[in-house]
């Protein structure tokens, strides 16, 4: 176990614990940097993609982990910020001015629907976010002559000071640019989280009668979370754009919203990292399928993809299996094992084992 002495009280509130914190964190964004000097092509296509989710997954984190407010309408937000940063490019802004009003507009939609339906909660409040789903899906189509409508939109070239990012073209560039954007998105998520806005929304979390007791205004703090959410959610959507090339409202069907859905509850609800996680598990899973799929037809001569949902029939499987076994996701267990191996051999079995403890004012929600 590690013993850190702190000589100031700005320790305390330190981004890292200690220095091996801090060469983790630049070894890791020095690997990533160096991807495209070391894999081909697919592989580093698939990296920026893992990216880009990871980024979406990060905003729903905001609303689902660490605010508590469930949301099945998240993949509304990814089309806002696709069609305005491709809309905005089309007319002739660069994309250095296009990405972060993309990513704005989608955080004031977020901020105004928020204002009435932050009052609901759990069940009810996923239904609303599925109501606002399907109304910006409506208005994709209704507004043909922005969007598109069903023929949908092309999301132009990046260009930056003469260099080009294009995903076909320079997809070293774009993925180094993806990397560049994600990496100042979590650091500036995890100060978030350190400041006083983001314990309140950790407090509101937890138990919102207790929140009020603070002084912690909830509805405009969850209407806050749910803007930002929506935000980050609609950068992701405005680089999915440019990594698909050419698009319409169909990319953006309520199985995205699932899927994301699944980065953050998979990868570890309330950790920054369990979005990363959950983004390489989401978009690594079907290479995995595939592969399986071809060697059990050259093995067996069985072929699995005459079997139509088996993809979908697998992620649901392994959801249920880590909502009954891990709820804390991936991220959770990597914490346990970590524990054990710091604590041992002092690890007791029944350490980990999660206790029914609720507050009095919290059981009739």
């Amino acid at each position: 176990m590690r013993v850190v002495f702190k000589k100031s009280y700005d320790r305390d509130i330190d981004l890292h614990e200690h220095w091996l914190d801090r060469a983790k964190i630049a070894v890791l964004l020095a690997v990533m940097a160096a991807l495209p000097f070391l894999v081909g092509n697919y592989y580093l296509a698939e990296a920026a993609n893992t990216l880009i989710w990871a980024l979406a997954g990060m905003g729903l984190m905001i609303a689902v982990g660490h605010t508590g407010q469930v949301s099945l309408g998240h993949a509304a937000f990814l089309a806002i910020g696709a069609y305005t940063d491709a809309g905005l490019m089309n007319a002739g802004m660069p994309f250095w001015i296009a990405f972060p009003v993309a990513g704005l507009a989608a955080g004031l939609f977020g901020a105004v629907i928020a204002i009435p339906a932050v009052r609901l909660s759990g069940i009810y409040l996923a239904i609303a976010t599925l109501a606002v789903f399907v109304i910006v899906e409506e208005l994709i189509i209704m507004l043909e002559p922005i969007t598109g409508g069903v023929g949908g939109t092309m999301a132009p070239s990046i260009s930056l000071m003469g260099i080009s990012f294009d995903r076909y073209g320079a997809l070293a560039n774009f993925y180094w640019l993806v990397l560049g954007i994600v990496a100042l998105v979590t650091w500036g998520y995890a100060n978030l989280m350190r400041s006083p806005t983001g314990r309140s929304f950790l407090a509101v979390r937890d138990s919102e009668v207790s929140a009020r007791s603070l002084g912690i205004n909830v509805t405009r703090t969850k209407a806050l979370a749910f803007g930002l959410s929506a935000g980050v959610t609609g950068l992701g959507g405005a680089l999915m754009g440019h990594y698909i090339g050419f698009f319409n409202y169909e990319l953006f069907s309520i199985f995205i919203s699932i899927n994301l859905l699944l980065v953050v509850t998979i990868g570890g609800l309330g950790f920054i990292q369990g979005a990363f996680l959950g983004a390489i598990l989401i978009t690594g899973m079907p290479q995995v399928i595939a592969i399986l799929r071809d060697t059990v037809n050259a093995s067996t001569g069985i072929d699995l993809a005459s079997l139509p949902g088996i993809d979908t029939m697998m992620f649901s499987v392994l959801l249920i299996g880590f909502i009954l076994f891990e709820p804390t996701g991936l991220y959770g267990r990597w914490l346990k094992i970590r524990t054990w191996f710091e604590i041992f051999p002092l690890a007791r079995r029944d350490m980990f084992r999660r206790h029914k403890t609720y507050l009095k004012t919290e059981r009739m929600r």
